[in-house]
């Protein structure tokens, strides 16, 4: 599950990325062979889920009783650790060789950082790295780092239009809106005529990037090492959001706990729209107005700009600390947790998209409504830049978009600060 970033673990992770260097105490990035005998394998494997503790992880740990079931000499010591708290959190472990899990959940865009710091065991030649020929080509692509494959791909997501089908349809709408122009004009026309609010905002800048992919934006141009967020593209982008807060046709965001705020007042029907991932299904099927009445929750792909649809490629990725004292282990659980038959298990008790090819033909993934809804919203999926300063780049949008919500700047002066912030983490860039 996606939330946002407190500015104050964000800024903390900013600085240990800068101080950290690939010293002496940095483990080593090496990869056992594997085990003949995998049955043989024992030991105690320590596992950081960042996944939702309540709707997410007792799924998680029914698979971690299969693996156990079938490997009854290993252990696994299962941690849900909050999805805000585990970058800060793993990176001061990994860097003082003290109490990193074996096994994390990684969002997929720490890998590359991980993996450039030594922090991670590279999984190719190992049983964690099975079958990769089933992986979807983008998921597949975050875990890879100088040739080097440093995560496999657990589940994969993106953004769509979350909407109240009954509330659309109050205010004259039987289908969502296709364009941003639309959005506009949906939610005011719920605003008026329905009695709730028509969008709801999460300020995190994850839920900005589909207003800068439309407008035919980027953060960043990865083949000419040029950072692209100033742009002209990127500005119009952030200037529909602007639109979108000063003409009152989305709600007064919520700065602090936005994500929170948006996903309750959707689920409760006091908005029709918001922008939210395929791992919020099961949180918004338990609410107020979807519970008893599951039609009623619709699910679209993000309104286009003037350029296109598009939302960004999320996901996480199963990753091996390299420093672990378990390796065999740990390269077995990833192994299981990962294969088809585990994917298919969690798609279908969940609804998270697979990355696995062969986990959707299987009858739990198709047991699931959701994941045959989800399929046109992955299909405006943009690849984002897998780098090893790609966690990095949210922190400064997530300021910026938070004093554009309150009115505390332009989106021409934040796209300027955003890029200069830009400058001071990708070295050798231009603007």
């Amino acid at each position: 599950m996606r939330r946002g970033i407190s500015v104050a673990a964000a800024a903390a992770a900013l600085a240990l990325a800068v101080s950290a260097c690939g010293g002496e105490d940095t483990p080593q990035q090496s990869a056992a062979p594997a085990p003949s005998d995998s049955a043989a394998v024992s030991g105690e494997v320590t596992w950081w889920d960042t996944s939702d503790a309540t709707n997410e992880g007792p799924v998680f740990k029914e698979v971690i009783a299969d693996f156990e079931a079938k490997y009854p000499k290993i252990k696994v010591n299962y941690v849900n650790v909050p999805f805000a708290d585990a970058q800060n959190k793993f990176k001061t472990a990994a860097q003082s060789g003290s109490g990193a899990p074996d096994v994390l959940r990684a969002d997929v865009g720490w890998v590359a950082e991980f993996a450039s710091l030594g922090y991670l065991a590279p999984l190719d030649g190992t049983p964690a790295l099975d079958k990769p020929e089933d992986f979807l080509p983008s998921p597949a692509g975050s875990g890879r780092y100088n040739d080097k494959t440093y995560g496999v791909p657990q589940v994969t997501d993106t953004l769509g239009l979350l909407y109240n089908k009954e509330l659309l349809n109050k205010a004259g709408h039987d289908a969502p809106p296709k364009t941003f122009q639309e959005l506009k004009t949906f939610a005011q026309d719920v605003k008026s005529k329905a009695g709730a609010e028509g969008l709801a905002l999460n300020v995190d800048a994850y839920f900005l990037l589909p207003f800068i992919y439309g407008e035919g934006g980027d953060l960043l141009d990865v083949t000419t090492k040029k950072i692209t967020v100033a742009s002209p593209q990127s500005v119009a982008g952030l200037k529909v959001v602007e639109d979108l807060i000063k003409s009152g046709a989305a709600a007064k965001p919520a700065i602090q706990d936005s994500y929170t705020n948006a996903e309750t007042a959707f689920k409760e029907g006091k908005v029709a729209m918001i922008f939210n991932g395929p791992w919020s299904n099961t949180d918004n099927l338990g609410g107020k107005v979807f519970k008893d009445n599951p039609d009623n929750f619709g699910i679209a792909p993000v309104p286009s700009g003037s350029v296109k649809a598009g939302a960004p490629t999320g996901g996480h990725d199963y990753t091996v600390y390299a420093g672990s004292k378990n390796l065999d282990a740990s390269y077995l659980f990833v192994q299981f947790m990962d294969s088809a038959e585990s994917q298919a298990k969690i798609a279908g008790k969940l609804g998270l998209l697979p990355t696995r090819k062969s986990a959707y033909d299987m009858p739990e993934a198709q047991g699931n409504a959701m994941i045959g809804r989800w399929k046109e919203p992955m299909g405006a999926a943009v690849e984002r830049p897998w780098i090893p300063e790609a966690g990095q780049l949210f922190q400064p949008l997530v300021e910026g978009y938070q004093k554009l919500a309150t009115g505390g700047t332009t989106s021409d002066a934040m796209a300027q600060d955003v890029a200069k912030a830009y400058q001071g983490l990708l070295k050798g860039w231009s603007l």
